[in-house]
């Protein structure tokens, strides 16, 4: 079993991928130096088994590590994921910048 995830930018979210069928999407919506996560999902029958959590650390990793964007948590589990991992909430306290919102051209690293 490979776990895979990958940006898709032209969708505006994250999609955690296994065996390179999509089986779980964290959306979100850029704008003002932030990237605000709206909503987060995996498939019925796949949750209870952590993905959800992979798929989030790994959208924060890649935020972290190729921009400098703002992470706002509007969905209820971002909101949730961060509270229990405070290594990330500095994610929440950048300040941003405009430049970043254009990362659509930048390549996935996931």
């Amino acid at each position: 079993m490979s776990l895979t995830v990958v940006k898709e930018p032209d969708a505006s979210r994250y999609a955690l991928l296994r065996d390179g069928e999509r089986i779980g999407i964290a959306q979100y919506e850029l704008g003002n130096g932030a990237i605000d996560f709206i909503h987060t999902e995996v498939d019925t029958d796949e949750r209870e088994h952590g993905l959800a959590s992979t798929l989030v650390q790994q959208a924060l990793d890649d935020i972290r590590d190729n921009t400098d964007l703002r992470v706002v948590a509007s969905c209820p589990y971002v909101r949730h994921w961060l509270g229990e991992h405070p290594d990330y909430q500095d994610l929440e306290a950048r300040s941003g910048s405009d430049h970043s919102a254009s990362e659509s051209s930048r390549p996935s690293t996931r």
